[in-house]
């Protein structure tokens, strides 16, 4: 007797301890719990201590308040330029309505998975293979829009949806990597180019400043030069007029230059002027009345046969090297014409020159 009565105690004690677990729930923060009693839905268990009917509620089911991250395997897809790429997808959402994730759809993450699959096949569909890799943002946008107004009938919201990776066929990406080489090499050339290009327009400025700047000094050069030319001439021109010297002192400076201009090995035709016998009778004129003239004597005594002397020598050597000259005129003429008709008088002889000196001395 007294073994069925503790066998009795123990029993109603272990169903006290069931009874208490199955009354009392304690629910985690971020955590909804679906309750139902009798296989209806009954009320959702908010965080912390919940108590419930024993055996007449129970729990449906535990749903996570929290954002959730979900990555979907490779999907292969085909633009519209046929070509079957693989995206990889990363979706982000929560719930927000415990009851309706429970009981409006019966696995929310496999629906998500495949409308995503779905949608994302639609989108890449309509695009080809060049602006589906530049167009990520559009994309996410048009399958977060998409899967948001779907999934909220489910009690989901999705946040965010991103696209890790899309992956063309191989051959695809070495086209596209010789592409982008050729795009870089071009880019290259380019900037080769216009470097080579500055480099010239640099050098061509450099060198015209330079010739303008050269130019610029020859100029000034040359300027300063004439105006020193300039000067020095009418330095000399003022002292003449200064002196005030005679026609005779100019006449003998004349006779003294011709033995200058006739120097020189380039000098083949000599050209004598036909003031030289003026000059030689303004000499011979000057030289007989240098003392008898008050205007023209000089404030010193000067020696005038030593000045009569280097007269006659000037003159003798002018006549010599004029003589000289003629004949070499007379023989190219006569090698020209082949026949020698004799000399032409054109140039005095010494002789003649002597004589025509002595009749201006006797004379004065």
């Amino acid at each position: 007797m007294d073994a069925v009565l503790s066998i009795i105690v123990a029993a109603v004690v272990l169903l006290a301890v069931v009874t208490l677990v199955k009354a009392v729930r304690i629910v985690p923060q971020q955590r909804m719990d679906v309750v139902e009693r009798l296989g209806r839905y009954k009320k959702t268990l908010s965080p912390g201590l919940n108590l419930l009917v024993p055996f007449v509620d129970a729990v449906r089911s535990k749903v996570d308040m929290r954002e959730q991250v979900v990555s979907f395997p490779p999907q292969p897809v085909i633009t519209s330029d046929n070509l079957v790429v693989s995206i990889d997808t990363v979706l982000y959402f929560r719930a927000i309505d415990p009851v309706r994730a429970t009981y409006e759809i019966s696995n929310f993450l496999q629906a998500i998975e495949q409308l995503t699959v779905t949608t994302l096949r639609n989108v890449i569909g309509s695009l080809d293979l060049e602006r589906a890799l530049t167009s990520r943002e559009e994309i996410n946008r048009h399958l977060s829009s998409v899967l948001d107004e779907t999934t909220g009938r489910w009690g989901i919201k999705v946040t965010r949806v991103e696209i890790k990776a899309i992956e063309p066929p191989p051959s695809i990406r070495d086209s596209m990597e010789k592409q982008m080489r050729a795009e870089r090499d071009r880019r290259a050339a380019i900037l080769n180019a216009e470097g080579h290009k500055q480099a010239a327009i640099l050098t061509a400025e450099g060198e015209k400043q330079a010739a303008v700047l050269r130019a610029d000094g020859d100029r000034q050069s040359r300027i300063l030069q004439a105006e020193g030319q300039a000067k020095a001439i009418r330095t000399v021109f003022d002292a003449i007029h200064s002196a005030n010297p005679s026609q005779k002192v100019l006449a003998y400076q004349y006779l003294q230059a011709l033995p200058q201009i006739a120097e020189g090995s380039a000098n083949k035709v000599w050209i004598v002027p036909t003031e030289l016998t003026k000059a030689l009778e303004g000499l011979g004129g000057a030289l007989g009345g240098l003392a008898g003239m008050a205007d023209d004597a000089p404030a010193v005594a000067v020696d005038s046969q030593a000045v009569e002397r280097e007269a006659a020598a000037a003159a003798q050597a002018a006549a010599a090297e004029a003589q000289k000259i003629n004949a070499e005129v007379q023989a190219a003429e006569a090698e020209v014409s082949g026949t020698a008709n004799g000399q032409s008088g054109g140039l005095p002889t010494p002789d003649a020159v002597q004589a025509l000196y002595a009749g201006d001395q006797d004379r004065s």
